[in-house]
């Protein structure tokens, strides 16, 4: 009896532990976000940007705070700040939402936020040149 009770204590601990692990990381992501203005969603200037540079921004240096805190580094969406924002940030790696997700569309999001959500606009803080720079390394690394 001692037996079944630690083992289902156990099991439940484990089962908490990994949905704990995995919780910015849902897939698919559902979202409401409005269509970028215009001709912005179908725009896209990755072909010219700098994924080492984006990846720079994306890790370390984006103001007013590097990406990686919200979307993870591994661009699950599972940052240290991410856990606590609802909806959860957005989890790159999921094939079947970001297949929806123009690189414009990134790009509008990262420049003007996303209403609704944590999303902070980095628009003040970023040259266009770099936003492109981050969309290329997010959907080159992440985005399969």
């Amino acid at each position: 009896m001692k037996k079944a009770l630690i083992l289902s204590v156990l099991v439940i601990f484990s089962l908490f532990a990994v949905s704990s692990a995995f919780a910015g990381g849902k897939c698919p992501q559902p979202r409401k976000t409005k269509a970028a203005p215009g001709g912005i969603a179908k725009k896209d200037k990755t072909a010219k940007a700098d994924a080492a540079n984006g990846k720079k921004l994306y890790m370390k240096t984006a103001k007013p705070m590097a990406c990686k805190m919200c979307h993870g580094e591994k661009g699950d969406g599972a940052g240290k700040l991410g856990k606590a924002l609802k909806p959860n940030p957005r989890n790159f790696t999921c094939a079947a939402t970001m297949k929806k997700v123009s690189a414009g569309q990134m790009f509008h999001i990262i420049k003007n936020g996303s209403k609704g959500t944590g999303m902070a606009a980095h628009g003040k803080t970023l040259k266009d040149k770099q936003i492109w720079d981050v969309v290329k390394f997010i959907r080159s690394e992440f985005v399969k």
